[in-house]
Formats: C-alpha cells, structure tokens, sequence
C-alpha cells in the first residue's frame, strides 16, 4: 500500500473547530523542514517577521497550504509531511517571501527560465530543492480564520458589485475622517473609492449609460479630495481635480471656488482672478464672499510687487 501524500501530526491541539468557506482570510506561522536526518530548517515565517496570509480559492502558488490548513482546528499546531509531488512550486514561494524583507535594490525579481537556469534562485538552499525535489515538513500554527465579511478586502479580492457597494462607504469614511481634521485619512478614502470607480469605468463603453452614470459617482468624491488637498497646500492636485468636475459642470460653483483658492496658493493671480469673476456671475449671493476673496488676492498681488522692486533696487545699488 502507497504511502498517503500527506501525512498529519498534532502537536498541539487546537481551541474551536473552524468553518472554513472559499474567501476566508487564514493567518498562520509556519517552519520548513527538509525531511533529512538532521530535519533542516529552510523558512520561519517568525524571523520573517510577520505570519503568511492567504486568502482561500484564491488559488495561492502552493495549493497544498491551502489544503493543509482546512484540516487543522484554530490554534492547533501540526507537522504535515508533504510529498515532493505536491511542494514543487515551494523555492519560489519561499524565494517571494524571503524577498520581501530585503530591501528594494537587493532583491532580484526576475524569474524567467534564463536567468533560472544562469544564476538560479538567488538562494542555494532553493537552488538544490529546484534541481532535486523533495518532501517537505510543515510545521504549522493557525492563529486566525476570518469570515470573507469580517475583514476589509483588499481591491483585487472584490467583485464588481462589492466595489460599487464599497464606493459609498468610502465616501462617508472620508467625510467622517474629514470632520474630525484627519485630511491625510480622509484623501485615502476618497483615492481608493475613486480608484474602483475607474476601474469600473474601464470595463464600459465610454459615455454609454453605466460609464456615464459612474462619472457622476466621481464628481463630489473629486470635489472632496480637492477640499482636503486645499487644506494641505497641495495646490496643484486642487486644480486638476476641480478642473476634471468642470469639464463635466462648467457652473459647480464648488469646483470653481476651490480651483480659485488654488491658484492664489499656487500663485497664479490672472486664473484665480477669472475663476471668482466667473462664480460672482453664475451666483450673484456669492458677490461679498468673493469679494473678500479678490481684496486678498490684490493684497498678495501689492505685497509682491512690493518685493520685486525691493529686490530690483538692491541689485541696482549692488551693481
């Protein structure tokens, strides 16, 4: 009778048994071992730092983890000897995770069969279990299993529909961030919902019903970000943004307010001059506001010209 291709050993009984569904997010430390007399080590996800994550039906680069794990209970640690036939995708996984505690300039990222069959893995160890495969031990620890709506997913791992329901959520998040003067959270809420609307946008045909109804949904988070990039003097992202709403809405009085404010902190006076001028005249209510506004910008526009003569004279008396 064949040996059965994995082989399970429980180390350490586990606290609650698990209803494992496709989308739960694992995380679990694991040891690998050569199944030599001396039980080499390769890997230890502890001294990488940080426990492997994977999420399940996914299809992670090595399926038998995926397998493994759906037969322990939470908090159990079990060894599982693993045939070879089954970890011949490990020194690639192991070179990934090894590379990503290095940093950037000494990692080497290609793998493709030239540079395998010149310079190898990058790691001896890998080199050898490559050209000569072998079965492995896993020692493994499961520290927590989270069902797919108990924990935030990240964009690669949502539908369509999950995107589009996630969108409004991001933009109450980024108000809420807003309200409470977080401006830097409140630009990642509105970055990230405006990013799956694009997303979603490229899978329609420009302009037809779905795309034009997703550039709606773009236009007050745009107006947002701009509010939040105003209050931290990142004037020219203000002024694209503001801009991309009135190539939509020519007259928001939002989108032309700010793109004005920008261009004074951005220092161009004739722009911002014309943007006010073109608020007053589509809302006349807006005129002492506005004017205000105008007072300031003649007030910077002296004060810099007051300083170019003053600069102009010295380089005369300097000469």
């Amino acid at each position: 009778m064949s040996e059965p291709p994995i082989k399970k050993k429980i180390l350490h009984a586990g606290s609650e048994k698990v209803d494992f569904k496709p989308g739960c997010k694992l995380a679990f430390h694991f040891i690998t071992k050569l199944t030599d007399e001396d039980g080499t080590v390769l890997d230890d996800s502890r001294k990488m730092g940080k426990p492997m994550e994977l999420i399940l039906g996914k299809k992670f680069k090595l399926e038998v983890w995926e397998t493994v794990v759906q037969l322990m209970s939470l908090h159990e640690v079990s060894s599982f000897t693993v045939d070879k036939s089954l970890v011949l995708s490990y020194p690639f996984v192991a070179k990934a995770l090894r590379d990503m505690g290095k940093p950037p300039d000494a990692k080497r990222h290609h793998c493709c069969g030239v540079t395998l069959q010149n310079e190898g893995l990058g790691y001896e160890d890998l080199n050898k279990l490559v050209k000569n495969p072998a079965d492995l031990e896993f020692i493994i620890e499961l520290l927590k299993v989270e069902a797919p709506d108990e924990y935030k997913k990240e964009s690669w791992q949502m539908s369509e529909q999950e995107k589009l329901d996630h969108i409004p959520k991001l933009r109450e998040e980024g108000n809420s961030f807003y309200r409470e003067g977080k401006y830097k959270e409140a630009c990642e809420s509105y970055t990230l919902a405006l990013g799956f609307i694009e997303q979603l946008m490229l899978k329609e045909k420009p302009h037809d019903t779905e795309w034009l109804e997703l550039q709606e949904f773009k236009m007050p988070l745009l107006l947002n970000l701009s509010q939040c990039k105003l209050k931290q003097g990142e004037y020219y992202p203000v002024i694209e943004h503001c801009s991309t709403v009135l190539s939509v809405h020519p007259e928001n009085e939002k989108a032309l307010f700010r793109r004005a404010k920008a261009h004074m902190g951005a220092w161009n006076p004739t722009e911002a001059r014309s943007d006010f001028e073109k608020l007053v005249k589509l809302n006349s209510k807006l005129e002492k506001s506005v004017s205000q506004e105008l007072k300031i910008l003649e007030d910077m526009i002296r004060q810099r010209n007051n300083e170019d003569r003053a600069k102009l004279a010295g380089k005369m008396f300097n000469v």
